[in-house]
């Protein structure tokens, strides 16, 4: 097994960056979700609601960020001395805030008011302390620092896809950081512990998919093959932890280093058991 797919999403829930080398620190891959686009009062935002950030490119330079869609540009510095308390779910975070001129732009770009936060060195997070063993530094992401992915996974469930009369989708649709190349489907189930590059990442808690996995990633139109439909035929979990379907997992680096296009993928533990899924009668 190799690793074939790398990305970082620098905006959380804007365009992926796909990448050859990827450096792995404790809260995840450099770069990936640093900033986000939240409501006025600091609460996040995401394709969920706002399916016209998937139109948006985001490129990091330094602590800035350019910003570019349907043609337009932007540039965003941030002051570390301007904050905005900011919510991603129930967990909150300082966060330095974009000045209102370029709020203003974003504003008139979506057609709502928004605000441009940055998570900066000043700023911390740490969840997953269930899944995790103890509280683990993270991003914008919804929960943990990385998430891996199979093509053997997104194989199986393009044939079901095909088999119910609908279109199949692509590994964006999934977001993922690493994407591994390897034949059996849905093997990842019972990978506790993957190497990469010689960093250990710990894989703690099957990822629950949602309504984004049904947009296309460059338009955010709900179009196309419908995952979630999809998923539903074998991967809806029967544990109540994490509710709906499932595909990819949450992962936890226990190390920092690089890892590139090409590295071996290694598996260093097994679970006994796989995740328990409901069978369709």
């Amino acid at each position: 097994m190799k690793v074939v797919g790398l990305n970082i999403h620098p905006l959380k829930s804007a365009r992926a960056i796909p990448l050859e080398t990827a450096e792995v620190r404790l809260d995840g891959l450099a770069g990936d979700r640093r900033y986000m686009i939240v409501e006025p009062d600091g609460r996040f935002i995401t394709q969920r609601e706002l399916q016209a950030l998937a139109r948006m490119e985001a490129t990091a330079v330094g602590d800035s960020l350019h910003l570019g869609m349907e043609g337009r540009q932007l540039f965003a510095s941030f002051e570390p001395e301007d904050r905005l308390d900011v919510l991603v779910w129930d967990s909150p975070v300082s966060a330095s805030v974009a000045d209102e001129a370029v709020n203003e732009v974003l504003s008139d770009w979506f057609a709502r008011p928004v605000k441009l936060v940055y998570m900066d060195a000043l700023s911390h997070r740490a969840e997953g302390e269930e899944w995790a063993g103890s509280p683990t530094p993270v991003g914008f992401v919804d929960g943990f620092p990385a998430l891996v992915t199979t093509t053997g996974s997104l194989a199986d469930l393009n044939r079901t896809l095909v088999e119910k009369g609908q279109e199949p989708v692509g590994m964006d649709r999934f977001r993922t950081n690493i994407l591994v190349e390897n034949d059996e489907p849905w093997a990842e189930d019972l990978w506790e512990t993957i190497e990469v590059g010689g960093i250990a990442f710990d894989l703690v808690k099957p990822c629950a998919r949602c309504i984004m996995t049904t947009q296309d990633q460059m338009t955010g139109e709900r179009i196309g093959g419908n995952p979630i439909q999809g998923l539903a035929e074998k991967r809806m979990s029967a544990d109540r932890r994490v509710p709906g379907v499932l595909f990819g997992w949450n992962m936890v680096p226990r190390a920092t280093g690089e890892i590139r296009l090409g590295d071996p993928v290694r598996v260093v533990k097994t679970r006994t058991e796989r995740w328990p899924l409901k069978v369709r009668g």
